[in-house]
């Protein structure tokens, strides 16, 4: 097993070119976010944007506009009932996270069968939260799933649900990877000392992070890093630029965490420009 260091974040965050503008650095879209749950879309685009992704879209429901349009002006807002325009959107990312505080409905199931179908064989698919309860949930979704780059990130209990692995065995990396590879999908497992199941059969694992951490929305902003770095990035790996992404949130979580007795989600994205900056000279 690899353990992630610091030196990921030297290999992977660059200084940007003078000559670049915002389109060079990652069309990403987020399908996030029920009326009742607007907070994990709110979270996820905001790390993604705090993260560098040059254009970013939050498909999300109707009744999250106004706080979108206010907490995160840099983003823009589509209301994920309008197909036409959702499939637009599909068409031209690079990246697409989908389930971050999604509603299990009759709806979620429709629009992950459309993204499923439309998205481009290059693009990669981060699938997270209410997404991966629904794959656990309705098997066939599992066999809708697209050829294409896919990153799946549960926490234990979603990934109980999916591999049907008990929490107590998931310290067993074997089984996680068994599990895994019948996927195709690479896996984040999210714990701690999260772990990264490579597609190409190796292991990864954090040695940092801690119970400061342990607060709603954290999950909803690592995966808004994942996308900034694998839109932004391509000079690496996709491997490496995730690996970077997963340890980025636990650095300036643990460091934020020397004066903070609880790490905010909200407050740890607004610290991300500060330190990539440190990585980029």
């Amino acid at each position: 097993m690899k353990f992630i260091t610091e030196k990921i974040l030297d290999q992977v965050i660059c200084k940007r070119p003078l000559n670049s503008h915002k389109g060079d650095y990652g069309k990403i879209l987020l399908i996030a976010g029920s009326s009742q749950m607007g907070g994990a879309a709110l979270m996820a685009t905001s790390a993604t944007v705090h993260s560098g992704a040059g254009l970013v879209t939050c498909a999300t429901s109707a009744t999250n506009k106004t706080a979108l349009h206010t907490l995160i002006p840099e983003a823009m807002f589509l209301d994920y009932t309008d197909q036409a325009a959702l499939v637009e959107k599909i068409s031209s990312a690079d990246v697409i996270v989908v389930g971050p505080g999604l509603a299990q409905s009759q709806t979620t199931i429709e629009i992950l069968e459309l993204l499923f179908l439309e998205i481009r064989p290059t693009t990669a698919l981060i699938i997270d939260g209410t997404a991966l309860t629904l794959l656990a949930k309705y098997p066939k979704l599992q066999t809708q799933l697209p050829k294409c780059p896919l990153i799946l990130t549960p926490h234990q209990m979603e990934w109980q649900r999916l591999s049907q692995i008990k929490i107590t065995d998931q310290n067993d990396p074997t089984k996680n990877q068994a599990v895994q590879q019948k996927l195709h999908a690479t896996v984040v497992l999210k714990k701690f000392q999260s772990e990264i199941y490579h597609q190409n059969g190796t292991i990864s694992q954090l040695t940092i992070g801690g119970p400061y951490m342990a607060t709603g929305g954290m999950g909803d902003t690592l995966t808004g890093i994942i996308a900034a770095f694998l839109g932004q990035f391509k000079q690496v790996e996709r491997s490496l630029a995730l690996e970077a992404a997963v340890y980025l949130h636990s650095a300036v979580a643990s460091e934020l965490a020397q004066t903070r007795y609880v790490v905010l989600p909200t407050i740890l994205s607004s610290q991300i420009p500060f330190f990539m900056a440190r990585y980029s000279k």
